[in-house]
């Protein structure tokens, strides 16, 4: 027993003397990284699928665009957001629908009224186009998984709004507001809800939480005195309307007008 002892001694008395040899050679060492190689495994819509896989997702998939492919209305032409210099079919009607559909939400939780309507120009991922309008229509229009919220803002934001959308030069879709752009390149003529604006005014302005949170240089917005996530996206607001449509009607009244 006692000779046992002394070999479990002197066994783990070697096992330290091996570690403390292997690193004091590795720090002696200087290790240098003098080649990386790699290579490109492609993968492409001709890539064998894995049968199992396929037979197993395919039930999932069919329902999904099924979904997808439910057919909600009919849109009579093919709204754009390249056609217009100052508004555009397609951003009017977006802007419509949230600022009207967002105002039941918004009226129901804080009775109050929303103003006015702002959203961006590159927040429109693609056309609406003629023919029967889809589910599938909504998820390429408003990919992004953006919340609709509302903003209390002062009077001076909304002229920083007109001043930022006469700035960028894109029509960026709004509603609920009109004014016109001088030619010193300022806006004049603001109504709200058709009234001249009051400067001293608090507006509810719904906007998505992108935005909000000063996306696209929106700065202004961060100076809202409260603020509102209706908890709506936006792709819902498009598909809840589409639903309760017929026919999409694009809104054809002037916003924006140039002296």
């Amino acid at each position: 027993m006692v000779k046992l002892k002394k070999y479990n001694g002197f066994l783990k008395l070697f096992v330290i003397f091996l570690t403390l040899f292997f690193i004091l050679s590795c720090s002696q060492k200087n290790y240098n990284l003098t080649k990386i190689e790699g290579k490109q495994l492609p993968v492409t819509e001709k890539t064998a699928e894995t049968p199992e896989i396929e037979k197993y997702i395919k039930p999932y998939r069919d329902h999904i665009n099924q979904d997808l492919d439910n057919v909600l209305a009919y849109a009579p032409e093919t709204l754009d957001k390249n056609t217009g210099k100052w508004q555009t079919s397609i951003g009017s009607l977006m802007a419509d629908v949230c600022l009207q559909r967002g105002n039941t939400v918004f009226k129901s939780r804080e009775n109050k009224n929303i103003d006015l309507c702002l959203l961006n120009h590159g927040g429109i991922r693609a056309i609406l186009p003629k023919g029967n309008v889809t589910t599938r229509t909504a998820f390429e229009i408003m990919p992004f998984e953006n919340n609709l919220v509302v903003l209390a803002l002062k009077g001076e934001q909304i002229l920083e709004i007109a001043a930022y959308i006469i700035r960028e030069k894109k029509p960026q879709p709004l509603s609920g507001m009109t004014f016109t752009i001088a030619k010193d390149n300022t806006a004049k003529n603001i109504l709200i809800q058709g009234k001249p604006l009051d400067i001293n005014k608090t507006y509810y302005v719904a906007t998505n939480d992108y935005l909000a949170n000063g996306g696209d240089s929106m700065t202004f917005f961060a100076k809202s005195t409260q603020k509102f996530d209706l908890n709506y996206k936006l792709r819902n607001v498009l598909i809840d309307y589409f639903k309760d449509v017929d026919t999409v009607v694009a809104p054809k009244d002037v916003r924006i007008t140039e002296e």
